[in-house]
């Protein structure tokens, strides 16, 4: 074997691994933010569940896409986890129909094909109305020529006539089941190796429809791979969240189980998928002409594809009455992380396992932002209870000071996650953007990364505010007179209100927000500090207080109201509307 035909076969699969992924991502950018919707509104029941992730996957050719958007849904409360397992199950079947599309291209000589399907590709990228589905037809076209120059590097490796390899496999009994275990295992090792379960098959189905791999040993294989895919999603899923975790053991859980049955009825289960497809499974070489040989072998592409669809609708089968059983085991194997929310730096929907599919990672990134606004306004309300604890109206001075620190130290904390988080979720965003995006999708990016900014300042209002009250404490001024506190809480109270008007933007749909909420409250609180303004200077004349405490409640006042503008600039970023437009 040739220098050249080696490195022919290991340049058909990296071409048909590229032409994979970019079909995928063309028809993620086509249809992702459709498909979002589809799978958050079919999945009332296990059954709608199942076919919801079968036909989600089979649009998009990505299992770990879909497996993206189902956590992210169980993240945010759309859905429990008992329906996403039943998502995770359809998955499994819409991901057949990739087996289906190589066994296809292994069989027919569709190389003709692609050079006219690549140029109207190039057209239709340029004419930027079209250019997705362009991307699609470049990336099946890559996909195609990958398989047809596989299947054409098979025919000259002369696989079938390959003395070494044939007694390699001849050395295996064919009738043992630990032949069977040791392809199992040989099948999951590749694909955790190679980190694409399309190219394994690709590989195994070049050695069956050569003659080189006997069936059984190829079906062996093509188990295994559906394990290894999983020990890849659950290594990316360990630095995740819970659910993430459960969701990728819940996937593992099936596949093992599948295997684990299929390995009792072996031989039979075969046999009976190749006497559908037509294939003789008793045909030797020697028996019969090299011909009929060859052309019987040609079969074993459908076979494979064909056992793998039906393997995984019979597991589905099994499987899906018994998913709050699944639940519960999931649930008792990966138990929740004890982690001090104070002490918590780490982002809770985002996780680097799943950057592979860019278009849908910014749902990911958006349910971040969302928790991060909820943490603002939290940190918010510590502020507020700092402002009651240095007051008059806290009568327990023995032990004001300790509380105090503490509650002081707890926003502290707060301010240094609120720096981490912006870092953090544009540090993704960035790397997110590099892929390659629909513009949608781009000015989604470019909102997001404001909104991340403008929230980071809203952490920084609140630590000024904070800082502002310890210091008034621990230089012991004199307390705010009652109408001075009653003012402030006035103000907190107004600038809280835009606070929970911006939370309920971030956690819903912006076409269900009214914008004249937030800049109708933005107007009031302006016009409120301007009124303190011209009060305190009366106040002050008047030694109703001295001027120091009248500066240190004016820049309280003052720090609520710029507060109140970065939230007017975060809903501007998110909803698109500009204040001075309305």
């Amino acid at each position: 074997m040739s220098i050249w035909i080696i490195l022919k076969l290991l340049g058909s699969l990296a071409l048909l691994m590229f032409g994979m992924k970019t079909m995928s991502d063309a028809l993620q950018k086509m249809a992702g933010p459709q498909l979002r919707h589809v799978l958050g509104a079919m999945t009332t029941n296990r059954f709608t569940g199942m076919l919801t992730g079968m036909l989600v996957t089979a649009s998009v050719q990505s299992s770990t896409a879909t497996t993206v958007m189902t956590v992210s849904f169980v993240n945010a409360g759309l859905l429990t986890l008992a329906q996403a397992i039943s998502v995770i199950m359809g998955a499994n079947i819409g991901t057949t129909l990739t087996a289906w599309i190589m066994s296809a291209g292994m069989s027919f000589d569709i190389t003709s094909v692609v050079y006219p399907a690549f140029f109207i590709g190039i057209i239709l990228i340029y004419m930027k109305k079209h250019r997705y589905f362009g991307d699609f037809l470049f990336g099946l076209s890559f996909l195609l020529l990958g398989l047809g120059t596989l299947r054409m590097t098979g025919t000259e490796m002369n696989l079938g006539e390959n003395e070494s390899l044939l007694n390699f496999f001849a050395s295996f009994d064919p009738t043992s089941f630990l032949t069977s275990i040791v392809f199992l295992l040989l099948g999951g090792i590749l694909t955790f190796c190679v980190q694409s379960s399309a190219a394994v098959m690709a590989i195994t189905m070049i050695l069956c429809s050569s003659g080189a791999l006997p069936i059984y040993q190829g079906i062996a294989l093509v188990l295994g791979e559906n394990i290894g895919t999983t020990i890849t999603s659950n290594l990316a899923a360990m630095s995740a969240n819970t659910q993430a975790r459960r969701a990728a053991f819940a996937h593992m859980f099936f596949n093992v189980f599948g295997v684990i049955w299929i390995l009792f009825v072996f031989r039979p289960f075969i046999n009976m998928v190749c006497g559908w497809v037509g294939y003789d499974v008793n045909m030797t070489k020697e028996a019969v002409d090299a011909t009929t040989f060859l052309g019987n072998a040609a079969k074993l592409s459908f076979v494979l594809a064909a056992f793998h669809t039906t393997f995984n609708v019979i597991n589905t089968f099994i499987l899906i009455w018994f998913i709050p059983l699944i639940e519960k085991i999931v649930c008792w194997v990966i138990k929740p992380k004890r982690v001090d929310e104070e002490e918590d730096f780490r982002l809770h929907f985002i996780t680097a396992g799943f950057m592979r599919t860019p278009e849908l990672s910014v749902l990911e990134a958006q349910k971040e932002i969302s928790s991060f606004s909820e943490r603002m306004q939290r940190m918010f309300g510590m502020v507020k209870d700092l402002l009651y604890l240095s007051s008059s109206a806290f009568n327990d001075d023995k032990n004001r000071e300790a509380n105090l620190n503490k509650l002081y130290s707890r926003i502290e904390k707060y301010e240094g996650i609120s720096d981490n988080m912006e870092l953090e979720i544009g540090q993704y965003l960035e790397q997110v953007s590099d892929a390659h995006l629909s513009d949608e999708t781009k000015g989604k990016i470019r909102a997001m990364l404001r909104e991340v900014s403008e929230l980071e300042s809203i952490g920084d209002s609140c630590f000024n505010m904070a800082r502002t009250i310890n210091r008034k404490f621990a230089n012991k001024q004199e307390h705010f007179t009652e109408k001075q506190y009653e003012r402030l809480y006035q103000m907190i109270s107004l600038t809280d209100q835009s606070l929970t008007y911006m939370n309920q933007l971030m956690s819903g749909r912006k076409e269900d927000y009214d914008v004249n909420l937030t800049f109708n409250l933005e107007n009031e609180i302006n016009n409120f500090r301007n009124q303190l303004k011209a009060q305190n200077i009366n106040d002050v004349n008047n030694h109703a207080y001295t001027y120091a405490e009248g500066t240190t409640y004016i820049d309280l006042v003052n720090e609520c109201e710029k507060l109140a503008d970065y939230v007017v600039n975060v809903v501007e970023a998110r909803t698109g509307v500009r204040q001075r437009d309305q």
